[in-house]
C-alpha cells in the first residue's frame, strides 16, 4: 500500500515511540501501535488510472456531495460550485479534475467550523487553486475542517496539471469545493459518494 509522503514524520514517530515503550511497558506499545496502523491507513495513497476525456471534469476528492449552487469568484467568474465533504475515513489525497495551467493561487486563513457546513467555504481556512483550461477557468478549494490541522498543495504558478495528477491533500476531516464552467451538465447530486480521479462530476457543453 502506498503511502502519502506527508505522512511519514508522523509514522516514523509512532514507530519510534512504539519501539521504545515495547521495552518498558507492554500496555502503552500496544495503543501506539494501534494508533500507528490508523496513522498509516489514513495517509494511504492508492494508484489511480483516470480515463480521460475531453470535457469531463472528475472529482477532486474522495467524500460525498454536500452542496450544489451556483457562484462567483473573481478567477472563475460565474460558476457552478459542488463542495465534496471528506470525513476522517476518506482517501485525503487531492487529484487534478482535468488537464490545465495553474495561474490562480491563493492562501486564506480562517476559522475551522465542521467542513460539511456551507459557509465553510467561506469562513474557513483555505487555499484555491485555479487552472487555465480549454473549456474556461476551473478551481479547486482545499478547505480546513473542524479536525484538520493543515492543508497541503505542493503546486506553483505556470505548473501544468494533468488531469488525475496529485497535487496535495488536507490531513484529516475536510472539504474540496470544484467550481466548473457554468455550462457544464453536472453528472452527481447530493449526498453522493465519489472519488477523486475517478467518477465524472460534470461534462461541458459542446
Amino acid at each position: 500500500m502506498k503511502i502519502a509522503k506527508d505522512g511519514l514524520p508522523t509514522i516514523i514517530f509512532l514507530l519510534l515511540c512504539s519501539g521504545a515503550f515495547a521495552f518498558i511497558s507492554l500496555i502503552p506499545a500496544v495503543i501506539i501501535f494501534a494508533l500507528l496502523c490508523l496513522v498509516i491507513w489514513f495517509f494511504r495513497d492508492p494508484e489511480r488510472t483516470t480515463n480521460y476525456e475531453d470535457g469531463n471534469f472528475y472529482s477532486p476528492a474522495d467524500g460525498k456531495i454536500v452542496e450544489i449552487s451556483e457562484c462567483e469568484h473573481e478567477f472563475t467568474g460565474s460558476a457552478l460550485k459542488v463542495g465534496i465533504f471528506m470525513n476522517i475515513f476518506s482517501v485525503h489525497v487531492n487529484r487534478a479534475p482535468c488537464t490545465g495551467r495553474v495561474d490562480y493561487l491563493e492562501y486564506i486563513p480562517g476559522k475551522k467550523v465542521a467542513a460539511f457546513s456551507p459557509k465553510a467555504s467561506e469562513i474557513n481556512e483555505r487555499n484555491f487553486v485555479g487552472l487555465s483550461t480549454q473549456w474556461g477557468p476551473v478551481m479547486m478549494t482545499q478547505i480546513a475542517g473542524l479536525v484538520a490541522r493543515r492543508i497541503v498543495c505542493r503546486l506553483r504558478r505556470g505548473e501544468i496539471l494533468e488531469a488525475g495528477q496529485r497535487y496535495g491533500m488536507i490531513k484529516l476531516g475536510s472539504r474540496v469545493d470544484l467550481y466548473v464552467p457554468r455550462d457544464t451538465v453536472l453528472r452527481v447530486k447530493i449526498g453522493e459518494e465519489v472519488k477523486a480521479g475517478i467518477t465524472c462530476i460534470g461534462v461541458i457543453k459542446d
